[in-house]
C-alpha cells in the first residue's frame, strides 16, 4: 500500500489486516519502487498524490515490470482525473472517500480475476469479423495488425467477442471483466471501451455499439 496520508494508512492497513492481507506500507513513490522490487506483491493499492513520484509514474514504472494488479486511490472525481489513472496502467480506481467494505471488494475482484487468468480459464483463438484474439498468447489483431490493448481492454474485447451479436448490459461486463459486484455510478465500462474503440476503429469500421439505456453489442454495421 502506497499512501503519504498517515490517517488513511493507519485505518486501510489496519483493515487489511483484519482481512486477512499481509500489507507492506509505504509512504512515497520511489519506496513504492524499490518495495516491489524487493519483494513483488500480489496487489498495489496506489495513492495518487504521492510526495517525490506521484502515482501516475510509480504506476506506469509497475506496469512496465510487473504484471501486478494496481488500484488506485484518487480524490480527484472528474472523468480526466480517472482516464490518466487507467492510462498510466491502473487496472481499477476508487474515489476518497471511499466505504471500506467496497475498497475490500475490489481488491477481492482483483485478486480473483488473476487467479483465474493464472488458471487459464479461457483458452484458444476468438474470430469475429477481421478481429482475432489469440487467448494464450494474449495477441489481439485486426485485418492482420497488431492491437496494443492494456490487460481489462483485452479482457473486454473477449468478453464481447465470446457473446457476438448478443446485446450485454453494463451489469453483466462490469461482474464478468471486472469481477464484483455492479456498483451503479462507476463509469471505468465507459472509459476502458473508449480506448478500446479507438484501438479497433484505426484499423476499421465499428464494431462495439452501445444500445441506450442496455449495454453494448459487438457486431458488423450499425443495425
Amino acid at each position: 500500500m502506497v499512501e503519504d496520508d498517515f490517517r488513511i494508512a493507519v485505518f486501510v492497513q489496519r483493515a487489511l489486516v483484519q482481512a486477512g492481507y499481509a500489507v507492506h506500507a509505504v509512504a512515497d513513490g520511489w519506496a513504492a519502487l524499490e518495495a516491489a522490487e524487493t519483494v513483488p506483491p500480489d496487489l498495489v493499492v496506489l495513492d495518487v498524490m504521492l510526495p517525490g513520484l506521484d502515482g501516475l509514474e510509480v504506476a506506469r514504472r509497475l506496469r512496465a515490470n510487473l504484471g501486478v494488479p494496481i488500484l488506485m486511490l484518487t480524490a480527484r472525481d472528474a472523468v480526466g482525473d480517472r482516464v490518466q489513472g487507467l492510462d498510466a496502467g491502473a487496472d481499477d480506481y476508487l474515489v476518497k472517500p471511499f466505504a471500506l467494505e467496497e475498497l475490500l471488494a475490489r481488491l477481492r475482484a482483483l485478486l480473483r480475476r488473476r487467479e483465474v487468468d493464472a488458471a487459464g480459464r479461457h483458452r484458444g483463438v476468438l474470430t469475429v469479423a477481421n478481429v482475432q484474439l489469440d487467448q494464450n498468447a494474449r495477441v489481439a489483431t485486426r485485418g492482420g495488425r497488431r492491437l496494443e490493448l492494456r490487460h481489462l481492454e483485452f479482457e473486454l474485447l473477449a468478453y464481447l467477442m465470446r457473446h457476438p451479436g448478443r446485446v450485454l448490459s453494463r451489469r453483466e461486463i462490469f461482474e464478468e471483466v471486472w469481477g464484483y459486484d455492479f456498483l451503479g455510478d462507476s463509469n471505468v465500462i465507459e472509459v476502458t471501451l473508449g480506448h478500446l474503440r479507438q484501438k479497433l476503429e484505426a484499423e476499421g469500421p465499428r464494431l462495439i455499439h452501445t444500445v441506450r439505456s442496455v449495454g453494448y453489442v459487438l457486431r458488423e454495421g450499425d443495425r
